[in-house]
């Protein structure tokens, strides 16, 4: 697939990039395949019908989610889809967004939201060749109860948005593009992410508004947000005893311990989740309402350094 920023021709300076997604074949735009467990086929059903709309709440109004860097790992117009999880093993997650725009509170359709994120052993795809978070093969064997190391025992690496690295492979697991609806909702499928070498668990997104959207997929308009969902640590310890998260031995950085989550809550990108206290292996179901400024520019290319440490120095912020 090929479809990158490339330079708007045009003087409006609101729109500063420009991007093309494409269908990688003729039913990939309407097809959404459902397999997996019975809890996330049945939940995506109801949750793509949208058939009940909550009202955004008061605090979620006039408020910028925060802009962070967009990290090595992005691949500009990939699969246009809204189950990404291609038969990757993990704990079924459902991940409803809402966009807003911040200063009217009034929903945005059509924009075209990405989202990326690691396997259940810190993997991207596109990357598998760069092993776990890009720091070497994923660890297996015995994982650690509680989280060593802290941002500083970490090596250091470039700072945040240091580059854009090439994918190493054809893999596109757990990536996928797609468009909200009237109501500004979107739902994606996938699983609950793993983690790597000093990184919090978390989900890379982008929101791309005033573009069009065609037989071939979206086309210009610019990139308003870039930014990470993050997961709280009961939920993450809960996962860490499930396979193949039990696999994953990798040091974990906790949500208080990363630099790149500003402490802020949902305004910062934490998801708020659901799922049962006894057996989170049944599936989460993660939301978030996201506010945006739809004149902005914000590609994850300029954030200020917010990170001192990274897995690897080609992994740094990812």
């Amino acid at each position: 697939m090929t479809a990158n920023h490339q330079p708007q021709e045009a003087t409006d300076v609101r729109d500063v990039t420009r991007r093309k997604v494409v269908a990688v074949g003729a039913g990939a735009v309407a097809a959404v395949g459902l397999g997996g467990s019975a809890f996330a086929a049945n939940a995506l059903t109801e949750e793509l019908g949208q058939k009940r709309h909550a009202p955004v709440a008061a605090e979620d109004c006039y408020a910028l989610t925060s802009e962070t860097t967009e990290g090595p790992y992005y691949i500009d117009a990939d699969k246009l889809r809204r189950d990404v999880t291609e038969d990757k093993p993990g704990i079924p997650f459902l991940l409803r967004i809402k966009v807003i725009d911040n200063e009217t509170c009034k929903p945005i359709r059509n924009a075209a939201v990405d989202i990326w994120h690691c396997d259940a052993v810190g993997v991207y795809s596109g990357y598998e060749d760069m092993g776990n978070g890009g720091g070497g093969p994923a660890p297996t064997g015995t994982p650690t109860d509680t989280p060593t190391g802290t941002p500083t025992d970490v090596p250091t690496g470039p700072p945040p948005g240091g580059g854009h690295t090439e994918p190493t492979d054809d893999t596109r697991y757990l990536r996928g593009t797609w468009r909200t609806d009237r109501h500004g909702f979107v739902t994606f499928k996938t699983v609950f992410p793993g983690w790597y070498r000093g990184r919090t668990v978390h989900i890379h997104v982008k929101v791309h508004v005033n573009g069009e959207w065609t037989d071939a997929g979206y086309e210009g308009g610019n990139t308003c947000h870039t930014g990470q969902f993050f997961f709280d640590e009961e939920s993450v310890l809960a996962s860490a005893v499930v396979e193949p998260y039990v696999s994953n031995t990798a040091e974990r950085t906790t949500l208080d311990e990363d630099t790149i989550y500003d402490g802020s809550g949902v305004p910062g990108g934490l998801l708020k989740l659901r799922y049962r206290k006894d057996d989170i292996a049944k599936g989460v179901r993660g939301s978030i309402t996201v506010g945006v400024d739809p004149e902005a520019a914000n590609d994850g290319q300029d954030t200020p350094p917010q990170e001192s440490a990274s897995p690897s120095p080609s992994a740094s912020a990812s």
